[in-house]
Formats: structure tokens, sequence, C-alpha cells
């Protein structure tokens, strides 16, 4: 199996995906490019430890930071989350459930087996 050394690993990107903050900074970040404060401002947590997420959400390759001006902005960055995301449809059991179908079908054996007792 061949091991791409300049992508972020899977590790890093499942670990920083394992925090909820993280994957609360993802979901703001998918609105758009986010100021470091703004990104901050919804969390009770000193803007350090925001920095320390945003950090790690970086080596994962998840996020892109620059400056414009004074402001620091995040970025969304699509191609490490696309990557785990290709990685775990490889296993096929992760794709969606069919809830209605699984619905259909439990009412059909049921209705059928409750024909049956006597």
């Amino acid at each position: 199996m061949s091991h791409n050394t300049t992508a972020p690993s899977l590790d890093l990107i499942f670990a920083a995906l394992a925090d909820p903050t993280r994957r609360a900074i993802l979901e703001m970040l998918l609105e758009d490019d986010m100021a470091v404060t703004d990104v901050a401002e919804p969390f009770e947590m000193s803007l350090a430890a925001i920095s320390k997420h945003l950090t790690i959400l970086m080596r994962a390759g998840l996020i892109a930071q620059e400056k414009r001006g004074r402001v620091k902005w995040c970025k969304l960055q699509p191609d490490a989350m696309r990557a785990s995301s290709i990685w775990m449809q490889g296993f096929g059991q992760f794709e969606a459930l069919d809830l209605e179908g699984l619905e259909r079908f439990l009412e059909h054996e049921l209705s059928g087996s409750a024909e049956l007792d006597p």
C-alpha cells in the first residue's frame, strides 16, 4: 500500500475530527471564511485555547489560515475531509440506511406473522 507523506495522514484527520469543538469550527467554516476572533466568539474558552484547536485543524489539513491586513482568517480546506470520506466509503457499511424500506419490511413481516397466529 502506498503512503503519501505530503498529505496529512488519516490519523491526524480523524484525531482532529474526534473533538466536538473542532467539528463545530468546521461546520462554521462551511458557511464562509472567518476571522479567528469570530471563530472564537461562540465558545466559552480563551482565544489561546481556540488557537490550539485551529492549529490541530491546520496540521490535519482541514483548514488554512491567512493574514488579511492585521486579521488572521480561517478557511476550510476540503481535500483532507474528502480523503477521509473516500476512505470510509471503502467499507460500504457506512451507506445511508433506508429507514422507509426497513419500516415497510417490518410492517410486512409483523402483519404476516400476526395473520399466522391463531
